[in-house]
């Protein structure tokens, strides 16, 4: 199987479970970038969790990977940040997104209402945050790339 096909298969595993039990959720980052096509790779799986169902989450996940022990980053004062491993795959887990910029806080959390659209992966419907939510996290965190790639037509 090829490495793409084994995130999106991971993917597309996590959301069965996280559907199924009705968990807030969407994809944010370089995945959703993939999948509005406007990349043709992507590093990791993002997800976004609403902060009251992130235990509920963990429950979940925990079974199907390892998780990691935190490893907490000074640009980020996120409340609830969880790196898994599924089949080899990373998968990093945010809720109460929080990024710091200039010594300022912005609270990206995931609400229901951000979630925008949904695509099927596999047969299993994928919750997708905005496009323009996203341009905005990545404007905060510095990322010009990832903006210029949202900016772009096409």
């Amino acid at each position: 199987m090829q490495e793409l096909d084994k995130k999106l298969t991971v993917l597309s595993d996590i959301a069965h479970v996280l559907n199924e039990k009705n968990i807030i959720w969407a994809i944010g980052g370089s995945l959703l970038l993939y999948l509005k096509g406007k990349t043709d790779s992507f590093h990791d799986i993002d997800i976004m969790v609403y902060e009251y169902d992130v235990y509920r989450l963990k429950e979940l996940l925990s079974p199907m990977g390892i998780l990691a022990p935190p490893n907490p980053d000074k640009q980020y004062r996120t409340r609830h940040f969880l790196e898994f491993t599924i089949d080899d795959v990373e998968v990093d887990v945010m809720a109460g997104f929080v990024i710091v910029k200039d010594g300022n806080e912005y609270d990206c959390s995931l609400l229901p209402e951000q979630i925008a659209e949904y695509s099927k992966v596999n047969g299993e419907m994928i919750p997708l945050q905005s496009m323009e939510d996203w341009r905005n996290y990545y404007e905060l965190m510095g990322r010009k790339n990832k903006v210029e790639m949202i900016d772009r037509e096409g």
